[in-house]
């Protein structure tokens, strides 16, 4: 089972160039307004990413864009997610994100949102859908010029 074994080494190296090729990318157009909770758990999304494990990926993605447009909101009043994105003018991808999160978090056991078939079967479809959650996690974490 594929999923629940070490990813060699050479995997883990190639997931986190790809990673941290993004942080680099970021870092050199500027200063940014981040959020010291998100990034501390963007540390968690790359572990989850390089080790494969990509629901985890998704539902951190998400938690990142979230907390990091809580910690830097003006407001003082907590927000619903729907409302920060909306706040940001963020489009349709990040709230189709929110919405995979909310299924991965909220289960509906009718309709799960993740099978034991996917998690054997959809490595590469998961995989997929984690690297675009990776995409606009720093795409967001990143949107805001700092000083």
């Amino acid at each position: 089972m594929e999923h629940l074994e070490h990813p060699t080494a050479e995997q883990w190296e190639v997931r986190r160039r790809w990673f941290e090729s993004h942080i680099f990318h970021y870092e050199e157009l500027g200063s940014y307004l981040v959020g010291e909770q998100a990034s501390a758990l963007i540390s968690e999304v790359e572990s989850c990413f390089c080790a494969g494990a990509w629901a985890a990926v998704v539902i951190l993605s998400f938690a990142v864009v979230e907390g990091n447009l809580q910690e830097t909101s003006s407001s003082k009043k907590r927000r619903r997610s729907v409302e920060l994105l909306e706040h940001q003018g963020f489009g349709a991808g990040y709230d189709r994100l929110r919405k995979r999160r909310n299924s991965l978090v909220h289960a509906t056991p009718e309709s799960p949102a993740l099978t034991i078939d996917q998690q054997w079967d959809d490595r590469a479809s998961l995989e997929a859908e984690a690297r675009e959650a990776v995409v606009l996690m720093f795409q967001a974490f990143y949107s805001q010029a700092g000083t």
